[in-house]
This record gives structure tokens, C-alpha cells and sequence, in this order.
């Protein structure tokens, strides 16, 4: 099939297979450019719809109402690019298994439908390059309560969040600084000072309006190396997304 789209992806040091040489794996470049339903709005309206943006926005907010509840509620929600169901993780032993959150997450499966796959058909990939072994990003984020590195966060509490050139820095600037971006684009910043702050390691506190949720971690950075920065702030997002859980007495 004719490819009518391109993804340009550049290829960075797979850190998981330390035995192996020249293992890469591919990082999309465009991972951060998210369209929530302000910009689908503006889109359809651009396209010359009958309808005012604000009540094609106000039928997409009310659609996706619609689906969370429906999803909360044990059903599965399918659209036209996507099957989603409900899925609980973890392992249940015993005669008598209880739920017990320590051990399982409530989850959602998402499943592409026939449309979605046939659409991929048409994308292509387009090699940017290799990123330098001494790039920035966010390897991995550990839950200090719970020690998870699976995305599961706990609400008040601490993570640990490991990488390369992530520290803060210089302290204090304005618009640098950790953020924990929700669904729907709302960044929230720390509130409190950092544990730690170093070019491998952040260690902080979720800020209080970080609630249960899924959010998008984002490291906004000057710091380069050493005391050299950068002339513009760097953004560094971590690929998975982190769901923030209260955790239970």
C-alpha cells in the first residue's frame, strides 16, 4: 500500500538490554503533540461545519462523559478507532481471593478496530537519525510507597524519578520545573521543594492537586552538563503515562 503519512522517529540506546551492542529502539518525534478536544473542535469547524466550536466542543466534552461512565460502570465503550474494556491486573491466591489494591489495578484494554489498523497501513517511518548516548530523558519513575515502576503512583506521596540530565536547573528560573500534565492539558507544578535534584535523580512529592487520574510527566530544564545550560529550556516527557492512585488504609 501507498504510504501517505510519515513518522519521524529517531532511535536511542535500548538502557534495558545491557549485554547487547547497538540495540535502539524508536522514539516517534512528534510523542508530545497531544490534541485534546478544543483542538478537534477547532478542526471540524476549519472544515466548514454547520455547527459553532462551542457545541461541537461541548458534544465531544459530553461524549466523553458519556464513555467514562460507561467504562466505570463494567462496560465497553467502542468508537470507530478504538475497543476499550475493563481489565483488573495482578494475581489472586488462595480459597477465598479478595481484591486487595497493593496487588491488583483496575485497568482499561484498548484494542484498535479493523479501521484504525487499515488507516496504520498507510503510515510509513521516516529515520531521523540516532540520538546521543548523553540525551536527555526519563528513564523511569518509581512509586516510593509502593515501590512500583509499572505507571501507579500514590496520591500525597513520592516518586523517584531516574534519567539523564534531568535536574532542574538553573534553581528557581520561572516555567522550569517538574509537571504532572492531566488529560485534558492542565499542568500542575510541584509545590514543594525537591528531595533531591540531580542530573540522574528527582526525588518529590505530588503536588496536592494531583488526584486520581492519569497524567503525563514533564521535566522543563535549562541543565545540559556540568554548570553549562542551555540558552532555551529543554522539555523532557516520559513515554508512559502515570496513574495516580489514593492508596487505600
Amino acid at each position: 500500500m501507498v504510504k501517505r503519512f510519515f513518522w519521524k522517529i529517531w532511535l536511542r540506546l535500548n538502557t534495558l538490554t545491557k549485554n547487547v551492542d547497538k540495540d535502539y529502539i524508536a522514539e516517534v518525534s512528534t510523542t508530545g503533540n497531544t490534541l485534546h478536544n478544543k483542538d478537534i473542535a477547532q478542526i471540524i469547524v476549519k472544515k466548514r461545519s454547520e455547527l459553532r466550536y462551542e457545541t461541537i466542543l461541548s458534544i465531544l466534552n459530553e461524549r466523553d462523559a458519556v464513555e467514562r461512565d460507561a467504562l466505570v460502570s463494567g462496560l465497553s465503550v467502542q468508537s470507530s478507532n478504538t475497543h476499550l474494556a475493563p481489565r483488573v491486573l495482578g494475581n489472586w491466591v488462595g480459597a477465598d481471593p479478595v481484591y486487595d489494591p497493593k496487588e491488583h489495578k483496575i485497568t482499561l484494554d484498548a484494542t484498535l478496530t479493523v479501521a484504525m489498523r487499515k488507516a496504520l497501513e498507510e503510515v510509513g517511518v521516516e529515520i531521523l537519525g540516532k540520538k546521543a548516548d548523553g540525551g536527555a530523558i526519563v528513564g523511569l519513575v518509581t512509586d516510593v510507597l509502593t515501590g512500583k515502576t509499572d505507571g501507579t503512583i500514590s496520591v500525597g506521596g513520592d516518586v523517584i524519578i531516574t534519567g539523564k540530565k534531568i535536574k532542574i536547573a538553573p534553581a528557581g528560573e520561572e516555567g522550569l520545573g517538574v509537571f504532572f500534565v492531566t488529560e485534558d492539558g492542565t499542568e500542575i507544578p510541584l509545590d514543594h521543594p525537591m528531595t533531591e535534584n540531580n542530573p540522574k535523580k528527582i526525588i518529590c512529592r505530588l503536588p496536592p492537586d494531583v488526584t486520581d487520574g492519569i497524567y503525563t510527566l514533564k521535566i522543563v530544564t535549562r541543565y545540559t552538563s556540568g554548570i553549562t545550560t542551555l540558552k532555551t529550556p529543554r522539555t523532557i516527557l516520559y513515554e508512559l503515562p502515570l496513574t495516580a492512585v489514593t492508596p487505600q488504609p
